[in-house]
């Protein structure tokens, strides 16, 4: 089983880059994680709602080629199904259950995500309803799915 993070941007505060590598190291055990990130376009507050557009375009043509035909791909947006931890587990497991070998979880820039991406999406998924920094954005995710694989292998983790 492979975990994919596409995402637009680096993680730039070492404590983020930190706990990304705690969660990649503790998911070891459980599947193979590619984090994928594509470079971000500028995007000054001065831009316009077409330029905006265009930004979140070619960031979503960045995106897309990261992904694969076969992927199960989940894009995190802000008006996405929000799950429990254990249905967010049952969730994960029954993807896996179907032969699907890769799970893509889609991250956006500063912008959001192109319609083109979350057209791609199989699942739309949101973390909260509260706006996340990019690299908090990344930790929380990893640290749900590697509860959700502790979940399924029936394993102790804090509450």
């Amino acid at each position: 089983m492979k975990i994919k993070i596409a995402c637009v941007g680096k993680v730039k505060d070492s404590f983020y880059r930190e706990a990304v590598a705690e969660y990649a190291k503790r998911l070891s055990r459980f599947c193979a994680l590619e984090i994928a990130e594509v470079n971000d376009e500028k995007a000054p507050e001065t831009l316009s709602l077409a330029e905006e557009a265009q930004v979140m375009e070619r960031e979503g043509e960045k995106l897309l080629s990261r992904i694969l035909p076969g992927e199960f791909v989940v894009c995190l947006t802000i008006d996405g199904k929000r799950f429990s931890s254990d249905a967010f587990a049952s969730t994960l497991q029954s993807t896996i259950d179907r032969s699907i070998s890769c799970i893509t979880f889609v991250i956006g820039g500063s912008l959001g995500l192109s319609p083109a991406v979350t057209d791609r999406a199989d699942l739309k998924l949101s973390l909260s309803d509260m706006t996340l920094p990019h690299g908090l954005c990344r930790v929380v995710l990893l640290e749900q799915v590697y509860r959700a694989f502790k979940i399924n292998a029936h394993e102790p983790y804090h509450k």
